[in-house]
């Protein structure tokens, strides 16, 4: 009897709320009211989904994360040969710049051989006759003289750094003009002035150019700072150290000088020459002996090829 009257008046309410709007407050209300226990019975199924998403984030996470540290590496590598590159750029932009306060044609090379003889400061460069080197051609770097050309080959020459005991050149102080010849001690970071009287006036800091006396480099090229001026009254002549301008043990891109100083010809009367010797006291000895260990090579005509010097050789014989 209950179910049956519970059943009519279900079907009662239920007429109301299809066919009238009397019911629809408690419905909107009843409604409200149920909402909670619509997300209570929806939160194991909520958990389930947020626990799946979780998983698969963390996991693409991982492979994201493991994906960009690759990349990154490829890029740290990338980076390091850049830096590489860059710092080869501007030694090239600083060795352009060089060439803008040169007179003298130039020719761009690079060191591709050292001498493994520690006593022989020695280099080969990547350009030779091809490239129309010749024996004697002065070598600068971006920051001064390096050396000088002492054999050369179809596609590369050696080259006789200015540290080298053997090697000798003209130099004159910037200051005040007093000349010397600054000589090779066989070490990298310094060179040496010969036969500087102890009345010159010469002291730390002045700065030597070449001098373009003997033929061989031509004037005005950085060779080196004084860096220690040594008096011993028991010797004839001053100790002078200089540092050379020229990064010696590390410039890589070098330029040729194509100079118009050439060699004296063959016969030519080099009485009158004055090789750089800072006092009238040493001599004509130190002046024949910078002459000879200027010009290592025995053939002058190959460092002055051209005709008419090669003519005027003749006629002086």
């Amino acid at each position: 009897m209950k179910l049956l009257i519970l059943g009519a008046v279900a079907l009662v309410l239920l007429a109301m709320d299809s066919l009238t709007t009397w019911l629809d407050p408690v419905t909107s209300r009843i409604s409200q009211a149920s909402l909670p226990l619509q997300w209570l019975t929806n939160l194991p199924d909520r958990i389930g989904e947020w626990g799946d998403e979780a998983l698969m984030l963390r996991v693409q996470l991982e492979e994201e994360n493991s994906f960009l540290r690759q990349e990154l590496l490829v890029y740290k590598g990338q980076l390091q040969r850049m830096a590489a590159i860059s710092a080869e750029n501007t030694r090239l932009r600083n060795l352009l710049n060089a060439t803008e306060m040169l007179s003298d044609k130039v020719l761009v090379a690079e060191l591709i051989g050292v001498s493994t003889d520690p006593l022989n400061h020695s280099i080969v460069i990547n350009r030779g006759t091809a490239d129309g080197a010749y024996v004697g051609q002065p070598v600068l770097d971006e920051k001064g003289l390096m050396g000088q050309v002492i054999e050369v080959r179809e596609h590369n020459s050696k080259v006789l750094l200015v540290t080298d005991d053997v090697h000798a050149l003209p130099v004159q102080v910037i200051r005040n003009g007093v000349r010397a010849i600054a000589e090779g001690t066989g070490d990298f970071r310094r060179l040496s002035l010969r036969y500087v009287s102890p009345t010159v006036d010469i002291k730390e800091d002045d700065i030597l150019v070449s001098s373009g006396l003997g033929g061989r480099f031509p004037s005005g090229y950085p060779v080196g700072t004084v860096i220690g001026v040594s008096r011993d009254p028991g010797q004839p002549f001053m100790t002078v150290d200089v540092e050379p301008a020229a990064n010696i043990e590390r410039s890589r891109h070098l330029l040729l000088v194509f100079s118009e100083i050439k060699d004296f010809p063959a016969g030519a009367d080099q009485s009158g020459l004055n090789f750089g010797v800072a006092s009238d006291d040493s001599g004509a000895e130190p002046e024949q002996s910078a002459q000879e260990t200027l010009a290592p090579s025995s053939e002058p005509e190959t460092v002055a090829p051209e005709p008419p010097a090669e003519a005027s050789a003749g006629n002086g014989g």
